[in-house]
């Protein structure tokens, strides 16, 4: 049975698909702890190896989100895992495209400082989709420096040989036959960008392009093809996180404007400040009323792969010389 005291990455996700792509990343899958130091831990856990790091990954329950969820989730972690030194929070998150920012779905965004902020920003939202109140609440922890090194490590290496990432996905899915199909980049066809003042019919069940169309006046203006379509473009900023997901593609444009946003999410605000940590999005969405789970599985599985990428710039003898997480939290 595998010993709590090994393992110093913890690896946490919010829903199935993101649960099963950090799964997938795992270079060896260890067996399960005897039995638990702590009784009040009820986390499930996946114990394995990447790149030799020993890695500890949790999910939120069935069917629970937001940041509570996922504060309670880290903090189950530190109580059994209590040599993990540095965390990742990697899954699904919607996309802020800008102007300065082409954000497109299976790209991944990486919480990252600018201008001296922290790379996650908390906010509130109301219950209405479009024409809600909003509530900002700031900026929390920037993640740990160890963590940024490497992401820095990791982009020049993307510069130098911008496919790299994109073998490291089909190196995966080469492992997994039976899933390949519900795993694979979906078609360029379904990347579909409305513009923001087009709202999604609230009493319509069916599925956006049959509901809402493919009027072109109902569309942004068909964007430039990229050099590598296949490749996933990772970029680098601010991460917003709150308890309710966003739906409003004018607040969305709102704040992408005034605060420089990338991505829109549910859990890395509980985190911040119980389990510092680097947040790994990959985009399934544009963050509008448009919702839509095509690309889930895809922007999971480039989520986590680009995570594990990231683990291979991050030096084992390095983490263990940073400080464990409850003991930092506890002398703060």
């Amino acid at each position: 049975m595998s010993n709590p005291n090994d393992y110093t990455v913890g690896w946490i996700c919010a829903i199935e698909t993101e649960y099963l792509a950090a799964q997938l990343c795992l270079d060896e899958e260890h067996p399960p702890l005897a039995c638990r130091p702590s009784p009040n831990d009820t986390n499930t856990y996946t114990l394995g190896k990447i790149h030799n790091h020993n890695v500890v990954i949790a999910c939120l329950p069935n069917g629970s989100y937001g940041t509570v969820s996922a504060a309670s989730v880290a903090i189950n972690m530190q109580r059994t895992f209590y040599n993990v030194r540095i965390g990742l929070m990697v899954g699904i998150g919607g996309g802020a495209p800008t102007p300065d920012s082409d954000i497109r779905l299976g790209d991944i965004v990486v919480s990252s400082p600018v201008d001296g902020i922290g790379g996650v920003f908390q906010h509130e939202f109301g219950k209405k989709i479009q024409e809600q109140d909003f509530k900002e609440t700031g900026f929390l922890n920037r993640p740990p420096t160890i963590l940024l090194t490497g992401v820095m490590s990791l982009k020049v290496e993307y510069r130098r040989k911008p496919g790299n990432l994109e073998k490291a996905i089909n190196s995966i899915l080469e492992g997994e036959e039976e899933l390949q199909e519900e795993l694979s980049r979906p078609s360029t066809d379904t990347d579909i960008l409305y513009r923001s003042d087009f709202v999604h019919p609230a009493d319509s069940k069916s599925p956006c392009v049959k509901a809402c169309g493919m009027d072109p006046a109902n569309l942004v203006p068909p964007r430039l093809e990229r050099k590598r379509p296949r490749s996933p473009i990772v970029h680098y900023g601010i991460i917003a996180s709150g308890n309710q997901l966003m739906k409003d593609a004018l607040h969305r444009d709102e704040l992408a404007e005034k605060w420089k946003i990338l991505c829109f999410e549910m859990e890395a605000a509980g985190l911040m400040n119980d389990f510092p940590c680097l947040v790994i999005r990959g985009i399934c969405d544009y963050s509008d009323s448009h919702k839509s789970k095509v690309w889930q599985d895809y922007a999971a599985l480039t989520a986590a792969a680009y995570a594990k990428e990231l683990l291979r710039h991050v030096l084992p003898d390095s983490v263990e010389a940073e400080k464990k997480i409850s003991e930092i939290l506890s002398s703060g």
